[in-house]
């Protein structure tokens, strides 16, 4: 029996499968691929963090099932962590939850807010689970730009204009997975004051809060006076601590949408593994040393990157926060669309990206540099690539004759 799912049939084809796809067959092959395209950090969890972790699993009483909302110590070192960066005040029992990574609490707070048909307002480009959480849910999604300026908050009074039914949420990520873009509180509190007035919730991204290269910290939304009453916030240890695989995540804020999140939780999971969360209050209570050291790999491998692409004729932003650099399609290959380009870097330079188009169409024309490779990597990919932008017209003229499809049929 053959029966096309509903909420199946609302999911696109997974733009990054077929670089994946390619990748993994030139490894299976013995080709060495250089590989930038998962933001998936590559530097080990800080040993204190780790002896954490083997000194509780040793203990049987910690192998049984944990807590949804995640057990009182780390909720409450959450809240430290807030109050030390931020200047913010929570109440770890209302307004602090972990989840099983940002991404699983993201997806689940759209599970609980959102009815059919809902209008969401949504950053394009952004990370996929902005917009596909909503959609799972049976949301409608509506998106706006994703620098934070003049643009944005025009789009958001278009957005309540000409929408209906009217947007019940916004998402916003800063540092902006993909772009790098920054906020200051300046622009969260025209946000705040805006979707205050119009009755908008808020859901901030903060992933990235402490992957930042010059003198200004990126602030939290929830330093804004009044951004509790609509606004909940989404951090993690991924990349703060290099803790990608262990899947903890948090979200902070408003006490509706903390209690609506643990209310659908409560029915799906048993909350991780509690010897990982206690390794996670280590995490957040221990020494940051580790913390200012990752961000420093992460800046020099930034300046490497971005430098010597400058220097094999492939201009690209440097950004000031994230771990990834954004970068425009290069001529001659601005025609051919980010996944085709993607490709065609793999195929013959060895160097994987990310297509733009996989984080919305808003993307195309860019491919994304994920910081995850050292610098004696960084430099072998760019010398590849160096090479390959080179041969440009040979490259475009025997992929022509392969039949390989331009943007439009790129996009299909």
């Amino acid at each position: 029996m053959e029966h096309e799912f509903h909420r199946i049939k609302r999911l696109p084809p997974y733009v990054f499968a077929e670089v994946n796809a390619m990748k993994a067959a030139a490894r299976a092959n013995g080709e060495d691929i250089i590989d930038f395209g998962m933001g998936n950090p590559d530097l080990p969890t800080p040993p204190h963090i780790v002896e954490k972790l083997i000194e509780t699993v040793r203990n049987p009483r910690t192998h049984r099932y944990s807590n949804s909302r995640g057990i009182p110590g780390l909720r409450r070192a959450l809240c430290g962590y807030y109050e030390r960066r931020f200047g913010v005040s929570l109440d770890p029992e209302r307004e602090a939850i972990v989840t099983i990574g940002s991404k699983e609490g993201l997806a689940n707070l759209a599970q609980a807010i959102t009815s059919p048909g809902d209008i969401i307002l949504v950053p394009n480009p952004s990370y996929p689970i902005h917009q596909f959480g909503f959609i799972i849910a049976d949301g409608s999604v509506r998106n706006i730009p994703v620098k934070p300026d003049s643009e944005l908050l025009s789009a958001l009074e278009r957005a309540v204009l000409h929408s209906v039914p009217k947007p019940v949420a916004l998402v916003i990520c800063y540092p902006a997975n993909p772009t790098g873009y920054v906020a200051d509180l300046d622009f969260y509190a025209e946000v705040v004051d805006f979707c205050r007035h119009h009755g908008i919730y808020i859901l901030s991204d903060l992933a990235y809060a402490e992957i930042y290269f010059d003198d200004n910290p990126p602030p939290s939304l929830l330093q804004v006076p009044g951004a509790r009453d609509i606004s909940v916030e989404f951090t993690s240890t991924s990349k703060t601590y290099s803790m990608p695989g262990w899947r903890i995540g948090f979200a902070a804020g408003n006490e509706t949408l903390i209690a609506a999140l643990a209310r659908v939780k409560s029915y799906l999971d048993y909350g991780a593994f509690t010897p990982i969360q206690v390794a996670a209050t280590a995490a957040l209570n221990g020494p940051q040393d580790c913390v200012a050291e990752t961000r420093a790999i992460y800046q020099a491998r930034r300046d490497v990157l971005i430098d010597s692409l400058a220097r094999a004729g492939w201009q690209v932003p440097m950004p000031s926060a994230s771990m990834y650099a954004w970068a425009p399609i290069p001529e001659p290959f601005t025609e051919l669309g980010s996944l085709e380009f993607s490709k065609l870097l793999l195929e013959h330079a060895k160097v994987a990206v990310s297509p733009g188009l996989g984080f919305g169409e808003n993307g195309e024309g860019f491919v994304r540099f994920a910081f995850v490779e050292n610098e004696q990597r960084i430099r072998q990919a760019v010398r590849s690539i160096r090479q390959f932008l080179s041969q440009g017209d040979q490259i475009l003229a025997a992929a022509s004759a392969a039949n390989v499809s331009p943007l439009t049929a790129s996009r299909s």
